[in-house]
């Protein structure tokens, strides 16, 4: 407990996490906007690589937690706790996506461009060689098989596990590893047609 009356915790560890989700659960509003605090920022990066609009994924995680804090309950494993925000961020942002096409089929989509990625920098080179690395990723992306892509999003820029991957795409580890494997073997390959160099995963 701190001096002002707060409590104090280390964040992003699992036994946190887990306290958390057990408390927030048991309808304690302040631990459950403390796994807002603690998930959201990362969580905003994995929708808007996904959407390409600040607006549009800020609404989705928005729509993502409160739909979290509505389910809770159905959580059964609470050390899984950011796979299953990641599974209903996904699933909205296929929902939204889908939507998107449709609108747009019929006309009636009128939303901006995808914004450029945030700037790396005050430096216009650095700006601009983070532009090229993030086109050149997204090529790379577009040539993989849609599960070959979300499982190599999910373990290189949102850094989940295999366990939490599986969890979040509803797969058994084993696909997850297949997945990555050839993602990665691929990336190898090709990679550097996209300007992108080729490592091993560490």
């Amino acid at each position: 407990m701190r001096g002002d009356g707060t409590r104090e915790h280390e964040g992003g560890e699992a036994g946190e996490i887990i306290s958390l989700v057990r408390a927030a659960t048991g309808g304690d509003r302040w631990s459950f906007e403390r796994l807002v605090a603690i998930h959201q920022e990362a969580l905003f990066r994995m929708v808007y690589a996904r959407m390409q609009n600040r607006a549009d994924a800020e609404d989705v995680v928005q729509d993502v937690f409160l739909s979290a804090y509505r389910g809770l309950a159905s959580l059964r494993d609470p050390g899984l706790f950011r796979a299953w925000l990641y599974r209903i961020a996904l699933n909205r942002v296929r929902d939204f996506m889908r939507r998107r096409r449709l609108a747009s089929l019929f006309g009636l989509n009128h939303d901006e461009a995808p914004e450029d990625c945030p700037d790396s920098g005050p430096d216009e080179f650095d700006h601009l060689a983070a532009s090229r690395f993030w086109a050149g990723l997204n090529g790379f992306l577009a040539s993989l098989p849609s599960l070959q892509r979300e499982v190599f999003r999910l373990r290189f820029l949102d850094h989940l596990g295999i366990q939490e991957i599986a969890a979040a795409l509803g797969r058994n580890e084993s696909t997850v590893k297949t997945h990555l494997y050839r993602a990665i073997e691929k990336f190898k390959v090709v990679g550097p047609r996209y300007g992108l160099p080729a490592q091993e995963e560490s």
